[in-house]
């Protein structure tokens, strides 16, 4: 299939990308980005949930070959780490930075120029790691990047916990969506992300992700150029809920969803503190996760 440049070229020839800059940062006064809806001034210095105030703080970019298959290629996904988190998991692997604010304030120029950075390294896709908080700073930074020449597609790598009304801001922007779909049940959810609401905004998030930019798809080189990406991570117990999530994609976003099922889970940062966190997955639930998406008819499965 051919591709022609990245949605956002357009949305900024436009003018539209002008606008949602403005209505996100005007979201800041009274921050309502994300579920948590904390209401706080962060124009003014005053922080939330996720400890962000005007700036927008990184702790490293690079080239990335951990992604997945579509992303990784030949040369790597150019992610770029964002501080913070407005999900704030008890078990996050990247404790130090989601929790403990690893990193450090960057502006719109630099944040634009660590792009073009990326794309000058021959990355495949610029990779946006938990940019659900940095939504405007994201966006004001990326209309400087255009003007510089990027024209490498943009991934949204979320934990899956984003509000519609700004993901709707960031249609005709966002090229690949990758969230995580992390919990069915509201009380695992409450346990480890004091997030009980999470499974229904996942829900909700997702099908909108999946309404801007459809099923993935793939180039010639099979790298990705623009579509849906979710990711699941396998927890012990089946604490993810793992069966009811891929019956949900099936039925309600598409059967040709491509899911990365992850068994890399390991006790990190609070995750004693909850039950059956405490270990490794086995062998044996990895298979049982793997045959359940295939049973509720989720195949496009990567690397497996």
């Amino acid at each position: 299939m051919g591709f022609t440049e990245p949605a956002y070229i357009q949305t900024a020839k436009s003018g539209a990308l002008s606008e949602k800059i403005q209505k996100s940062w005007e979201i800041l006064k009274n921050c309502e980005l994300c579920p948590r809806r904390c209401g706080v001034d962060r124009l003014s210095g005053e922080t939330g949930i996720c400890k962000t105030p005007k700036s927008a703080l990184i702790s490293s970019f690079n080239a990335h070959f951990g992604e997945e298959a579509p992303l990784v290629g030949q040369n790597g996904s150019g992610t770029i780490f964002f501080t913070h988190c407005n999900l704030m998991c008890c078990f996050c692997q990247n404790f130090d930075i989601s929790h403990e604010g690893v990193g450090r304030p960057v502006g719109d120029e630099e944040l634009a120029a660590i792009m073009i950075a990326i794309q000058n390294e021959g990355c495949h896709n610029i990779n946006l790691v938990t940019p659900s908080h940095v939504v405007p700073q994201f966006l004001s930074a990326l209309e400087k990047a255009i003007d510089a020449g990027l024209r490498l597609p943009i991934v949204y790598n979320s934990g899956g916990y984003d509000r519609v009304e700004t993901l709707r801001l960031l249609d005709g922007v966002i090229d690949i969506y990758m969230p995580d779909f992390k919990f069915w049940d509201a009380e695992a959810a409450k346990a480890t992300c004091d997030a009980p609401d999470y499974p229904d905004v996942a829900k909700a998030a997702i099908s909108e992700m999946h309404r801007q930019v459809g099923d993935l798809q793939t180039d010639s080189n099979r790298i990705a150029r623009t579509g849906l990406l979710v990711r699941h991570l396998v927890l012990p117990e089946d604490l993810a809920g793992t069966r009811h999530i891929m019956k949900f994609l099936r039925e309600n976003i598409s059967a040709n969803t491509y899911v990365n099922i992850m068994p890399q889970y390991r006790p990190c940062g609070n995750a004693h503190k909850v039950p059956g966190l405490r270990r490794r997955i086995t062998p044996e639930e990895f298979k049982a996760a793997i045959n359940a998406a295939h049973e509720q008819g989720i195949t496009r499965l990567d690397r497996i």
